[in-house]
């Protein structure tokens, strides 16, 4: 057995991405940074309950570190993209530890009333809202093409990990030190991956292609999302869940101070034993996902987080309530987790950080909005009600979503796949120019038009979430078997930039459709720029 064991670490360590230092640096570097944010969120929910009796403003702690989201996550995930990310990593941090420990001073002062500390919190949440994307999207940048997909999904465990570590130990210091020392102390743990970033981190890597405004490419990567099935996917049921889920952590200081009738202690208590439960469940996920689907692990953690919340909402003793939260724990990291590696294994590089940033907004958001419903249910009818309705729409909304599926995506989804022609222009048109007009022409057999039109169907989504505008295709009157594909970009930039975001995969779709044009025919391509008439409309 113990040689067993050592086999099992070595053949670890030979594929781990934590074997890398400059990974492994900036790996303990986000889960700092993660438990930070964590502590913060929850010391300062706590403070708030010593401050207020009320419910709302208790629950308005979470929507203040995640509404924020609302107003600049698309925006965060497009700067990552478009600028340099360890830039960005750096200011981020800097803010969150000047946030932080300003709250923790003001504790201590006892300046720290209600408003300050929505308005201070509120701040974390939008530095947290700019560092996310640009963090998990630099992933790929510290590691070989072969190890993306473990660096992604140890990135992603780690979080939602932090995510859960970090209450638990907010709790544990609010007991000991105080809440002022508590958020002093949160505050520092940003520190690690600021000075990681200024020990010379290697600049992101510019996307080829003309670099994008801000605005065009929020854009993008909404149109990417729009026209993706699997990133629909994911948003939903991230949406979805953290809606529902929401409720734990805006009733958790609620829980420990009215229904367990205990202290800071049995909040830091009960804060460790999700922390313990979120442990496990990360060390079951890689199993699970290696014998069931995605969509397997993400169903089994929703109804494992139904039964725990239900165990919640009907406790009257602190051991139930502890199995409560350790079902929770797992089951947050089982759904969030698996979502995340799940969303960055099949958002191609070019898109990566909008990906991010688009499922940081439905989760936030999300949270943000459902920390309001289930303090309202509660101001009016009770915590166990307002759990128990949590519990009651989760199940509701995920038998409406189930059909869904989340699935893993394959390296053909993320890896360059574009083996275009070279273009023959007689002029090259400026970034701006615009728009582009692309045709392409094909000649189909009679016997192979319907496969063409059942073929070319499937091409239309990875045109558009590319950067096409429009897409159609035109049947020729006057032709038999001709056939003309249609579709617009914005400007000649983007059309650049079109060319190198295809995948394998949108290559293979494409292919299917070439394998059916008329032997030794070739296709046709045409590309035409917009003329600007002097008065024309």
């Amino acid at each position: 057995m113990q040689l067993s064991l050592r086999a099992l670490a070595r053949e670890f360590s030979e594929v781990s991405p934590l074997r890398h230092p400059r990974f492994r640096a900036f790996y303990l570097g986000s889960v700092s940074t993660s438990i930070a944010y964590t502590m913060l969120g929850t010391v300062a929910a706590w403070l708030m309950a010593t401050l207020t009796p009320s419910p709302i403003m208790v629950a308005l702690v979470q929507t203040a570190t995640t509404a924020p989201a609302l107003l600049f996550g698309f925006v965060a995930g497009a700067l990552a993209d478009i600028a340099s990310r360890r830039r960005i990593i750096i200011v981020t941090q800097v803010a969150l530890f000047a946030s932080g420990a300003t709250l923790g001073i003001a504790a201590l002062l006892g300046l720290a009333g209600p408003v300050l500390l929505l308005l201070l919190i509120f701040t974390v949440g939008a530095g947290f809202v700019f560092y996310q994307p640009a963090q998990q999207a630099s992933i790929n940048e510290l590691v070989g093409r072969s190890e993306l997909s473990r660096a992604v999904a140890l990135g992603a465990v780690a979080f939602n990990v932090a995510r859960a570590v970090g209450p638990a130990l907010a709790g544990i210091f609010a007991a000991w030190l105080g809440s002022g020392l508590a958020l002093i102390l949160a505050a520092v743990f940003f520190l690690p991956m600021a000075l990681f970033m200024l020990r010379g981190a290697r600049k992101s890597l510019a996307l080829p292609g003309v670099p994008e405004r801000l605005a065009s490419g929020v854009q993008s990567g909404l149109r990417f999302a729009r026209h993706s099935p699997a990133m629909r996917a994911f948003v939903l049921h991230n949406l979805t869940f953290a809606l529902c889920a929401s409720a734990f952590w805006a009733m958790l200081p609620l829980i420990a101070r009215d229904l367990l009738k205990t202290d800071a202690s049995g909040f830091g208590l009960l804060s460790a034993t999700f922390g313990f439960g979120a442990v496990v469940g990360a060390m079951a996920m890689p199993r699970l996902l290696q014998k069931q689907s995605l969509h397997a692990v993400v169903a089994s953690s929703i109804a494992l987080w139904v039964a725990s919340t239900v165990l919640l909402a009907v406790a009257f003793h602190k051991p139930f309530a502890l199995v409560g939260a350790f079902g929770t724990g797992m089951a947050w990291v089982g759904v969030l987790a698996s979502l995340s590696a799940g969303t960055q294994s099949t958002a191609p590089a070019w898109v990566r950080a909008r990906a991010v940033g688009i499922n940081l907004v439905a989760v936030q958001a999300s949270i943000a909005i459902g920390s309001i419903v289930w303090g309202t249910i509660a101001s009016f009818f009770g915590i166990r009600w307002s759990l128990g309705a949590a519990a009651a729409a989760m199940i509701v909304i995920y038998a409406l979503t189930r059909r869904y599926t989340v699935t893993m995506g394959s390296e053909a989804d993320t890896t360059p796949g574009a083996r275009m022609a070279d273009m023959v222009l007689a002029s090259e048109p400026d970034p701006d120019d615009g728009p582009v007009l692309i045709q392409l022409e094909y000649r189909i057999d009679t016997e192979n038009r319907d496969a063409f039109l059942r073929a070319i169907e499937e091409v239309g989504p990875t045109r558009r979430r590319n950067g096409a505008t429009s897409w159609r295709v035109f049947r020729d009157l006057a032709n038999d078997g001709r056939f003309v594909e249609r579709f617009i970009i914005a400007s000649w930039a983007e059309y650049v930039r079109l060319r190198t975001r295809m995948t394998v995969a949108d290559r293979t779709v494409q292919d299917r459709v070439e394998a059916l044009q008329r032997a030794e025919v070739p296709v046709r391509v045409s590309r035409l720029l917009g003329v600007a008439l002097e008065h024309g409309d």
